[in-house]
């Protein structure tokens, strides 16, 4: 009986802990721990790539999850340690598990219902990409996936990242992250 309840044990902590690592983030278009590709990189400011958001795909949120939410940030942006916001896209439907290249974009495929996005730190609503200043180190890019327990978020257009930051930590059930670099 004893080796019954042991093995039992065992298992339901396997099962606990397969289930914590099974949220998880790809893309066919940005390589995990890899380079960004060009088409990625921002299209202004001298950095002269695609901008285009990539190609998205998540599974094994945690039960519960009501919305999803996408972020990309730049913790290495030499801008007194705030980093920087490259993508704060809201509201997605839970039965949403993959966005395709260019979602949000001008041109580009729309964004699922109910979903929207707030400015980034180059002052635009949508995508922007890697863009991090000549002779820098290369930064890394982190691309993280929320899962959230709200039905809905509802953030004034002016709400910077770190306020948004805050209010998706309030919300999550859990979080699955894809980074890359980029350096020029």
């Amino acid at each position: 009986m004893h080796n019954v309840r042991a093995g039992m044990v065992g298992l339901l902590a396997a099962v606990g802990w397969a289930h914590a690592g099974d949220f998880s983030l790809s893309s066919m278009d940005v390589p995990a721990n890899g380079t960004l590709k060009l088409a990625q990189v921002y299209a202004k400011d001298g950095c002269g790539g695609g901008n285009v958001a990539p190609a998205l795909r998540w599974e094994g949120e945690p039960a519960g999850t009501r919305r999803f939410a996408i972020t990309v940030f730049d913790p290495d942006a030499p801008n007194g340690g705030r980093g920087w916001w490259h993508w704060l896209l809201l509201n997605i439907p839970a039965d949403v598990h993959a966005l395709p290249a260019r979602t949000g974009q001008s041109g580009g495929a729309v964004l699922p219902s109910g979903a929207y996005q707030l400015d980034n730190d180059f002052g635009e609503a949508g995508y922007g990409g890697a863009c991090p200043p000549k002779g820098n180190a290369p930064h890394r890019y982190v691309f993280t996936v929320w899962a959230l327990k709200a039905d809905k978020l509802d953030l004034p257009a002016g709400a910077d990242g770190a306020a948004v930051r805050a209010a998706l930590m309030r919300q999550s059930l859990g979080t699955a992250t894809l980074t890359a670099r980029y350096g020029r």
